[in-house]
């Protein structure tokens, strides 16, 4: 155990205090999540056919299935793919939904997001949650605006990565840009 409790990363990385462990209202659903709830807008984080990931702190023994994101004040525009992967810290894929093609995407909603397998985490630690829309106009999502890591260590708070993408979501999370942008993202 560390000062700060199991997070044994750069201080300014730690995101568990965002997740139900050890809260004390044990009537609230199981989740992990990136943001906290307050201070939140609407963000441009998407680009068509390009995947956006965030890091998302996940503990040993948890077992994620879902992804959710929140479209904010614009809905999706003719989508043609739209897809949800789950990341290993290195950047390698261990799971993705299917392919969710033309389904809508109204503005204001929560589209949680089914993993094709669900994954049972065995290292407590930071993973990457992504999403990627094609569509003529990709909705706009929940989210804050971050700082460009500036810090020994530290890393994107949000980072786009690959083009051209459809409905398969990359092996690795290949050449991560940084991206100010930075959704809400909810794992369940």
């Amino acid at each position: 155990m560390t000062l700060l409790g199991t997070f044994r990363g750069n201080p300014r990385n730690d995101l568990g205090y965002l997740n139900t462990v050890g809260r004390p209202d044990p009537d609230v659903t199981f989740h992990r999540a990136n943001l906290p709830r307050v201070g939140l807008d609407d963000v441009a984080a998407l680009a068509t056919g390009v995947m956006t990931s965030v890091p998302i702190y996940l503990a040993d023994g948890d077992t994620i299935s879902n992804l959710t994101f929140i479209s904010a004040g614009t809905a999706a525009g003719t989508p043609t793919n739209c897809f949800v992967a789950l990341y290993s810290g290195a950047g390698a894929l261990l799971a993705q939904s299917a392919d969710q093609l033309t389904a809508a995407w109204a503005a204001d909603t929560a589209k949680t997001i089914a993993l094709a397998s669900s994954v049972k985490i065995s290292r407590s630690g930071i993973y990457y949650a992504a999403i990627s829309v094609t569509a003529t106009t990709p909705p706009t999502l929940v989210g804050t605006v971050g700082a460009k890591p500036v810090l020994t260590g530290e890393g994107n708070l949000a980072q786009a990565s690959g083009s051209s993408l459809t409905g398969t979501a990359p092996a690795t999370i290949a050449s991560p840009a940084f991206k100010r942008q930075v959704p809400l993202v909810i794992a369940t």
